[in-house]
């Protein structure tokens, strides 16, 4: 694998999370312009390229997936009104009569040609081997309207997985070069203007009715138009609410507590993936030894850690994958070490690390070390929740330097040069087998494995749940997640929650991505 490769794993693992739920909303009458904003420009919108939140949720709106997701995080028809599904395979029946905004058929090749796209090496398609697995190849038969995607072993989650696999159809398959600045897609919405940096926009298209369980746009409360402005600040964006300039929004600062409660707003509060960290275990780290991990882990208040991060606004974590679970329970609670710093002292002396005259432990010769990274764009409370860690690590005899790195160069540092020793690095994933090329495999940079973790009982788990279709596997997939937890190769501290706000509008996003058909005008514009 290349080192591009092991670039976009770690990128394409991170880039699901996103605010989920159910529906926000509020007002009373009709309107035209839907306006939401987002934290950052989309970028290139080739959904091949798909390398952040803020595009999913921009492509969401102009294109299909074969299957969507209900609000009780169901599988229901998209593109395809039926499915067929083997431990190695699904065979999708299309629907008939659809069309690409340009207004040519989509098919199964259609379908087809797009899997071809994304698992094709020369394509480094950050999707490829995350959302859409290893592998896969696509059978198209255009007589009977079927698809047959298939993997070389069985895999649990076939179905599941073409959530994410946005189909391009018409003059963008041909060239995707019109996918820079440009949508090409089946859905309800077609962009029109692109102000890169300010705000993009999408027409509605008034003959869509392939939506999911057959959802069309033709309900007059629909908009006739989406608008996503572009605003990084969220004290912005609680000032655009509260002045009624937009109708919807997510925020998970401080700012949101401002919207909260305000005539005219509706708010709820949803699930946003969970916060965890990971100690390198790479050779010369000081993770690499397991008695070294369970001692740093029992210096920390996990708690008062969690409600730092978020805070005070997060949940307590009840596992590695987002809201609504394929799986459900709860595979965290119990398993993290109980706060003892003087046990952790003791654990850490019994390792050989004595501390030295200046109170940092050293082994022969080698300072006690952790250079531990966090992402800049998590805001404050992150940054709090860092220094917090280190004094509760410096308490116990660590060197420990924080070092805050920018969302452009995070992969870089995380999984090519390398200069970490600790990495609060969140893994919005929405089914456990994403999250394998990032906790196993090879490692970086010949694989995804960027903190170098080789958990043989995690392998195993995993290696048997993936040949069970569905919920079958799920309790080895619980299994596996503990044999993480309590083995200290990932530490979950707490689940960040979002705040969803709308103004004269209702509409349903679920982990980044708009259910378009969902969204009505209940008030016009002020």
């Amino acid at each position: 694998m290349k080192r591009a490769k092991a670039i976009s794993a770690c990128l394409a693992v991170s880039l699901l999370a996103a605010g989920c739920g159910n529906v926000a909303q509020a007002g009373s009458s009709g309107g035209d312009a839907f306006s939401y904003a987002i934290k950052s420009d989309p970028g290139l919108l080739d959904p091949a390229q798909v390398q952040n939140t803020t595009t999913y949720t921009a492509l969401s709106l102009a294109y299909d997936t074969l299957v969507n997701t209900g609000p009780d995080g169901r599988i229901v028809s998209a593109l395809a009104e039926k499915w067929h599904v083997t431990p190695a395979s699904v065979t999708f029946t299309l629907r008939r009569g659809v069309t690409c905004s340009d207004g040519s058929p989509v098919t199964a090749s259609t379908v087809a040609a797009n899997v071809r796209h994304i698992t094709d090496p020369a394509t480094k398609s950050p999707a490829y081997g995350v959302v859409v697995p290893e592998g896969l190849t696509a059978r198209a038969d255009d007589a009977t309207g079927t698809v047959t995607l298939s993997t070389p072993e069985p895999f649990a989650f076939i179905l599941q997985s073409t959530r994410y696999l946005f189909i391009v159809c018409g003059a963008g398959l041909k060239d995707r070069a019109l996918l820079a600045s440009g949508t090409s897609g089946s859905g309800p919405f077609k962009l029109t203007s692109a102000e890169p940096g300010r705000s993009y926009t999408f027409a509605r298209r008034d003959d869509y009715a392939w939506g999911p369980n057959g959802a069309t746009t033709a309900d007059p409360a629909m908009p006739g138009s989406v608008v996503l402005r572009v605003v990084g600040s969220e004290a912005t964006t609680a000032n655009l609410l509260l002045s009624h300039q937009l109708n919807g929004a997510q925020l998970a600062g401080p700012d949101r507590a401002r919207v909260t409660h305000i005539p005219g707003v509706t708010t709820t509060v949803q699930a946003n993936g969970t916060q965890e960290f990971f100690l390198h275990q790479g050779k010369g780290h000081p993770g690499s030894d397991p008695a070294v991990r369970k001692a740093l882990l029992r210096a920390v208040d996990f708690d008062s850690l969690g409600a730092i991060a978020t805070g005070g606004t997060g949940r307590a974590p009840t596992g590695l994958v987002m809201n609504p679970k394929p799986c459900p329970g709860d595979t965290v609670t119990g398993r993290l070490p109980v706060f003892d710093p003087q046990a952790a002292e003791a654990a850490l002396h019994a390792a050989g690390w004595r501390r030295g005259p200046d109170g940092v432990r050293v082994k022969e010769g080698k300072k006690l070390t952790l250079r531990m990274i966090y992402g800049t764009s998590s805001g404050e409370t992150m940054a709090a929740a860092a220094e917090y860690l280190a004094e509760s690590w410096k308490n116990v005899g660590v060197d420990v330097r924080l070092r805050a790195v920018s969302d452009a160069a995070y992969a870089e540092v995380e999984a090519v040069t390398q200069d970490w020793d600790v990495d609060w690095a969140p893994l919005g994933v929405t089914l456990p087998t994403q999250l394998l090329g990032a906790l196993s495999g090879p490692f970086t940079p010949d694989g995804g494995n960027f903190a170098h973790l080789a958990n043989k009982k995690y392998e195993q788990l995993t290696a048997e749940a993936v040949k069970l279709p569905g919920a079958a596997g799920c309790a080895l997939w619980a299994r596996s997640e503990h044999a993480l937890i309590d083995s200290g190769d990932i530490v979950p501290v707490v689940d960040k929650t979002v705040t969803v706000a709308a103004h004269k509008a209702t509409f349903r996003i679920t982990a980044g991505l708009f259910d378009p058909t969902s969204i009505r005008m209940t008030g016009g514009q002020e």
